[in-house]
């Protein structure tokens, strides 16, 4: 079935048209990535598509059965409500489902008229139907595993929404999306202001859901988890590829090839023409020349190759410096608790470090503490002999607003001649009258391409990047990626776009809680690594190794703190999952007992077992709470 289709959609802002006959459509089950370059109209397609936005021509059609869900970038909440109330309100059309089965199911078991009895027996089955459909005997445990899965702790869930940043109610509201379960998903940027840990958790729920998609990222990695097919919208059209960004990118590579020789083919055969003419038009074959110069006209022209230009960035050759780029011993730092304590590592020369971590871990600060911005609580930094530091803020605050861009990537330390400053920002796609706007001026990424030319001309040999990739589409990333390689200096960024870590990163610092780990390789060593551990620790020689170590004071961790108290008994997890399965065969057993007609004819069995029903959701609820709190303790 298709459930979205978009014919010749057309949006002008001024004389440029961003949308130029947009078409496409969308079927069921399909998740659609939708890829262009910054600027291309992707959330102005997104806009029109729900109404928010009209479009000047053009057709967009929706299923009529289709509940559609939008994931905005900038969120709106309602204030007065906590974070749970405002999670559980996508949830309002199941519990008003939930009432009207109940109060089906009472006036089923009083009708005495036969012609009410079937219409309220109709009724009641298609309730049971939907309930069952959406999963909806178990609400709580819905909401709290996606805000859970979102980042969201417990101690969050009674703040009133308007006590949360900018981020956070994004998260929010990304919940509400995935809670109220929408036959069409449109997500712009939906892994934004999520860490690593809550966009696999995304990835994995947007994977398993029946829902068809339409999503913007610039998240190459998420893409090819989550997406089945590609969209490229680039001057004011769209192509359609088949299956994820990876298989996109190579197709688009070989399209490209066809359509640069393809292209270059029919220009030659034009200038022989042209020329044929030019020389003939007059003579003896002016006959021939008339005909050639009327089938020219005639020819169907090949559009020039669909190429998305990228910018060439690049970074000049560093001067050499110590072998140890970097040495740090025993640092520490805290606030309202502690971020990271007793680190300690080597940077070689020539090496490319990515830190990873939980938003909250401290990334940000260890860079901070690293580069001297912030002072550590205990502990040392030194850097090598002959170091010299470059900084990319994601704050990208080294930027004036009030001054041009061209003055701004003027580094302090050197002439830098106006031509040579305007050649640096066209390497970073910055040409023309952009040059000469203020800072302040630029979109998000422009000003980041600004701030990583100006980082350019500093001459640095030890980059020090925070989050580089915010605010860069697909190709700039592509671009950075090359360039961070082939720069012969040393590296140390952060960043949660797990793609340009694995391309750029040669070790990994993992923050993780109490400790840091180094990786040897890039983003997928640091996984493989995980999985190991995993499963190194659900063998039971693991649980014997255990076991035989010294005991430890009642109530404390291995590392003699105190534990956290229990809310139940202790029991196995493996155990409780076993009676989980049991109340919920059980608890379908009453769904089904209570949609027989002979049920129906009997007001005290269905009120009975409504009761047994009301019980089961109760200790079930019970038993997800147990079994998480056993998987994290046990």
């Amino acid at each position: 079935m298709i459930v979205l289709s978009v014919e010749a959609v057309r949006k002008h802002f001024g004389p440029e048209a961003v949308l130029d006959g947009v078409t496409f459509s969308i079927h069921s089950g399909e998740r659609i990535g939708l890829v262009g370059p910054n600027g291309a109209g992707k959330t102005t397609l997104m806009r029109i598509i729900t109404r928010e936005d009209e479009a000047d021509a053009g057709v967009v059609m929706v299923h009529p059965s289709v509940r559609v869900g939008y994931l905005q970038q900038q969120p709106t909440v309602d204030p007065g409500r906590t974070v749970w109330d405002e999670a559980h309100s996508a949830l309002d059309e199941l519990v008003a489902m939930q009432h009207e089965a109940v109060e089906v199911a009472h006036a089923l078991a009083e009708a005495s008229d036969d012609a009410a009895h079937r219409r309220l027996a109709a009724r009641f089955d298609h309730l049971q139907q939907e309930l069952h459909r959406h999963d909806a005997y178990n609400l709580d445990h819905k909401v709290e595993r996606v805000l859970q899965g979102l980042g969201f702790r417990p101690a969050a869930f009674p703040l009133g929404v308007e006590s949360l940043s900018g981020g956070e109610q994004n998260r929010l509201m990304l919940a509400k999306l995935l809670l109220s379960e929408p036959d069409l998903m449109l997500l712009d940027e939906p892994s934004n202001h999520l860490d690593i840990e809550a966009t696999q958790w995304l990835e994995e729920f947007l994977a398993a859901s029946s829902a068809a998609m339409l999503v913007v990222s610039h998240d190459r990695y998420f893409l090819d988890k989550v997406t089945n097919r590609t969209l490229e919208l680039f001057h004011g059209t769209t192509d359609s590829y088949t299956g994820n960004f990876s298989a996109y990118w190579r197709q688009k590579a070989e399209r490209l090839l066809v359509q640069q020789r393809t292209y270059e083919k029919q220009q030659i055969e034009i200038a022989k023409t042209e020329d044929f003419i030019r020389r003939n038009s007059y003579g003896q074959k002016h006959a021939q020349a008339e005909d050639r110069r009327k089938k020219l006209e005639r020819i169907e022209r090949v559009d020039p190759p669909r190429e998305i230009s990228a910018p060439v960035m690049g970074f000049p050759q560093a001067e050499r410096s110590g072998d140890i780029v970097l040495r740090t011993e025993g640092l520490k730092k805290a606030f309202d608790r502690t971020l990271f304590e007793n680190v300690g590592f080597d940077i070689q020369r020539g090496e490319r470090w990515a830190l990873l971590g939980k938003n909250g871990s401290g990334k940000s600060t260890l860079l901070k503490c690293l580069l001297g911005h912030a002072k550590a609580d205990a502990g040392r930094v030194q850097l090598g002999q002959g170091v010299a530091v470059g900084y990319f803020d994601q704050q990208l605050s080294s930027l004036p607003d009030d001054a041009d861009v061209v003055d701004a990537v003027r580094p302090p330390h050197k002439e830098f001649v106006l031509q040579q400053r305007r050649d640096l920002l066209a390497r970073f796609g910055l040409v023309g009258d952009t040059a000469l706007q203020k800072v302040g001026s630029l979109s998000g990424g422009e000003r980041c391409r600004a701030a990583l030319a100006r980082l350019t001309a500093s001459d640095a040999n030890f980059l020090v990047l925070d989050e580089p990739t915010n605010h860069l589409d697909l190709w700039a990333r592509d671009s950075l990626e090359r360039s961070l390689r082939e720069f012969n200096g040393t590296v140390l960024f952060v960043s949660h776009d797990r793609y340009f870590v694995n391309q750029v990163a040669d070790h990994v610092l993992v923050l993780e809680p109490d400790r840091v780990r180094i990786v040897e390789g890039n983003y997928d060593t640091h996984l493989r690594q995980v999985q190991q551990r995993r499963e190194a620790a659900s063998e039971p020689a693991r649980k014997d190794a255990k076991d035989s170590k010294p005991s430890r004071p009642a109530g404390t961790t291995a590392e003699g703190k105190p534990a956290k108290k229990r809310r139940f008994p202790y029991r196995k997890a493996g155990d409780i999952e076993t009676e989980i399965v049991q109340r919920e065969s059980r608890l379908a057993e009453l769904h089904a007992a209570l949609a027989k007609p002979d049920t129906h004819r009997d007001g005290d069995r269905v009120r009975r077992v409504m009761a047994d029903i009301e019980s089961e959701q109760q200790t079930l609820q019970t038993l997800y709470a147990h079994w998480e709190e056993a998987a994290e303790m046990n």
